[in-house]
């Protein structure tokens, strides 16, 4: 592949991700075709609590009450219990992190699009609960009856069963009324023939009757027999084999009834043992002497070992169930009676399965109280006027941008300007895209204002290029070595500047907390696209559509033409 065809395939690929982006980023719903709507429908911005209104609440942790090891295990525990029940609440992007404000620690609760304070701080502020509960077998159901028109049913299928049987010992064609009649799918067509078979292949009342010794080979029995599906008419044909590999073949007619329902299963019923984790001393990671498969290992208070005890020697063989704020998190059958008040949970589980179900364990074995310090509720209108503001403002500023760059640079600041839209695309579709991932991103008023510090970067790192570019045209440079040059020369002092805001921003990301954290986030995303717009894109761009055209006229691309003349002049 030569090198031009190689530039122009580049140039395809940043129009196709041109495309794909502003596909993406397009706010409004797109009707047809319906598959490609329905797919960019489910990908929406996630907007902060100060865009779309809310509830910013601060709990200040108290851990006295827990070791000084185990403050970490036991914050992120907390957290866990506060994610979960927020969850159950409804909010879809509740930012819940715990932080440290001089020596006090500090939970900090952010839901978004929630009016109803006092609910939320209700159902917050209560203390993560475990406890332990035993299987009750459920009761066993009473029979169920049939009703009387099932009942009238019966009788009329049973007399329908004998009036064939008369028909058949006067002398009917037995295949030819089982087409017509039987009810079992399975030989009908064939005329009721069942094959060879041995006995207890079919229900106790047939096999009773067809291993009969009284019937003979080509007999129809003289009876009707009922059984569990309905009314069977029997004819023995042959037999094979003798004690227990006899076979019999045999045809049959079924007429089916009615039967009473079945009882409903009853669910388990877990009751209340007096076990919870107030008696739960720790819970931890462990890992099998033999096959080095993770296991989860508990161990109780003496008041807990005795009552575990006891509970363990009424139970081996059942289920006892840990209950955390009232769900099951966890059901191990017990093995064998446990008197030390050391235990192992085990199961098919992954390491991270039980670290995480000890975390869960160990939350509520380290209950820490939160006291509400700081409450605060944003309207959801004022949410939408700064939003409004601060996309009027970033409009703004883009276009600014834009007729700047290219007033001052020409051409190569159109190329500047299509690279900023194609930037602006790219990054509202990552906010999108960012909803279907772990690592969803919430726009928030300070995010927005990271984006659009991104915006002047981007543009910064093409001034640079454009301005070396300059130089190497005024040394007699051709229009595409000055530009290769000016890329080549503006590098180093692109990539270290974007570097120094790179590490300030995962600085901020890892200390800061709320707002800090997401304007941090959103730079350090937008110093990342920018990067790849103004190096890779521009570069692509300018490679693609600068050719000889070009070199006569470079005052239509950067700068005046005398410039160039006075230059060479000298």
């Amino acid at each position: 592949m030569s090198i031009q065809r190689k530039v122009w395939v580049k140039f395809l690929l940043v129009v196709l991700l041109f495309a794909v982006a502003a596909l993406i980023a397009y706010p409004k719903p797109i009707s047809r075709p319906a598959w490609l709507g329905s797919f960019l429908a489910k990908m929406k911005i996630n907007l902060g609590l100060d865009l779309q209104g809310g509830i910013h609440l601060i709990y200040k942790v108290d851990t006295s009450s827990v070791e000084s090891g185990k403050v970490p295990d036991a914050l992120n525990g907390l957290q866990d219990v506060i994610e979960r029940r927020v969850n159950a609440f409804g909010v879809a992007e509740p930012l819940i992190e715990t932080s440290k404000s001089g020596g006090e620690q500090r939970l900090i609760v952010e839901l978004a699009g929630v009016k109803d304070i006092e609910s939320a701080k209700a159902m917050i502020k209560e203390t993560p609960f475990l406890e332990f509960k035993k299987m009750e077998a459920p009761a066993e159901q009473p029979p169920q009856e049939i009703s009387a028109e099932d009942k009238k049913y019966n009788a009329e299928q049973k007399k329908k069963a004998e009036d064939l049987l008369a028909q058949i010992q006067g002398g009917a064609d037995f295949s030819e009324l089982a087409k017509a009649n039987s009810e079992d799918p399975g030989s009908k067509d064939q005329g009721g023939d069942l094959g060879f078979v041995k006995k207890g292949t079919f229900v106790p009342e047939f096999d009773a009757v067809l291993f009969d010794k009284n019937l003979k080979d080509g007999e129809v029995y003289p009876q009707v027999v009922e059984s569990q599906f309905g009314y069977h008419i029997i004819k023995k044909i042959e037999e094979k084999g003798e004690g227990d590999g006899k076979e019999i073949h045999s045809q049959h007619i079924l007429i089916a009834k009615k039967t009473p329902p079945l009882p409903e299963q009853a669910m388990p019923n877990f009751i209340d043992t007096g076990l919870t984790g107030k008696n739960l001393k720790r819970s931890d990671v462990q890992f099998m002497s033999q096959s080095g498969k993770p296991e989860v290992g508990i161990e109780f208070d003496g008041e807990g070992a005795k009552i575990f005890a006891a509970l363990t020697k009424e139970n081996i063989g059942k289920q006892i169930a840990i209950f955390l704020d009232g769900q099951i998190i966890s059901a191990p059958t017990v093995q064998a009676e446990i008197t030390d008040g050391k235990a192992v949970i085990t199961g098919n589980f992954t390491l991270d399965e039980c670290k995480k179900l000890a975390q869960r364990l160990n939350e509520g074995a380290l209950p820490m109280p939160i006291t509400l310090i700081s409450q605060q509720s944003v309207e959801a209108s004022l949410g939408k006027e700064s939003l409004d503001k601060s996309l009027k403002a970033g409009a703004i500023g883009l276009v600014l941008v834009m007729i700047f760059m290219i007033l001052y640079y020409r051409f190569l600041g159109l190329v500047a300007s299509v690279a900023l839209v194609i930037y602006t695309s790219i990054m509202v579709a990552l906010f999108k895209m960012s909803t279907g991932t772990p690592w969803s991103i919430t726009l928030t008023l300070a995010g927005i204002a990271g984006f659009i510090l991104s915006v002047g970067m981007a543009v910064d790192a093409n001034i640079l290029i454009f301005e070396r570019t300059k130089e190497e045209i005024r040394k007699g440079r051709s229009l595409k070595g000055a530009i290769d040059e000016g890329f080549h020369r503006a590098w180093p002092s692109i990539r270290d500047s974007n570097i120094s805001t790179m590490i300030t921003s995962l600085i901020l990301i890892w200390f800061g907390t709320g707002f800090v954290k997401g304007f941090a986030v959103i730079l350090l995303l937008g110093v990342l696209v920018s990067m790849f717009t103004a190096i890779v894109l521009v570069r692509t761009i300018l490679a693609a559509v600068v050719g000889e055209w070009a070199e006569e006229r470079k005052s239509w691309i950067i700068a005046d033409k005398k410039e160039y003349s006075s230059e060479k002049q000298e």
